[in-house]
């Protein structure tokens, strides 16, 4: 079995997601021994953001680098990203990964009864870090709720979150919502809702 852990956030070692991912990821290594885990920090290393030159594939590294992102996508069993809470949305070196690997044929394919995902059969856990409030169901959520739609329209149907809430309210809120995130963190051998 093979795990791809991602990690997005600019904030180092005061990241909250960094932690909470590295906590999943060891739940996973702790429950199932043979896992082999591949490990990409997204900030440390971005991709390129997709251009015209990219699609056209005119750089001959950046094609082979986006094929190598595909394959470790498509390889992976399980995919754990951590991925804070940036201007209501994703930071854009996650959003760059993501279009090197929501690509038309490979991990999706339209149809004449509309768009059919290739990738499933995967689990997703998104590790979602948050300085503020928002829930489940806010019309500011431009994170949960576009990564939701994303990996369901390739496919992904077992799709579970990790959320520290909060966070910026006070160092209290901070250690609280840490704690809460922590306790929220499932079984690798428990299905996801």
């Amino acid at each position: 079995m093979k795990l791809l852990h991602l990690d997005s956030s600019a904030l180092g070692t005061n990241s909250v997601t960094r932690e909470l991912s590295a906590a999943v990821v060891a739940r996973w290594q702790e429950a199932l021994p043979e896992l082999a885990v591949q490990y990409r920090d997204l900030d440390t290393e971005p991709l390129p953001h997709l251009t015209a030159r990219s699609l056209a594939k005119a750089d001959p590294a950046e094609a082979e680098a986006s094929e190598a992102t595909m394959q470790q996508f498509l390889d992976a069993d399980v995919v754990v990203i951590g991925t804070p809470f940036y201007n209501f949305g994703i930071p854009s070196t996650l959003k760059a990964w993501i279009d090197r690997i929501a690509v038309a044929g490979r991990t999706f394919r339209y149809t004449e009864a509309g768009p059919e995902g290739l990738a499933g059969g995967k689990r997703v856990v998104i590790v979602s870090g948050r300085g503020g409030q928002y829930g489940d169901t806010s019309p500011a959520d431009f994170q949960e709720a576009y990564l939701r739609q994303v990996f369901g329209f390739l496919g992904v149907t077992e799709l579970e979150i990790v959320r520290a809430e909060g966070v910026a309210y006070s160092p209290q809120h901070r250690t609280d919502a840490v704690a809460a995130a922590h306790a929220s963190i499932r079984s690798p051998l428990a299905k996801a809702a």
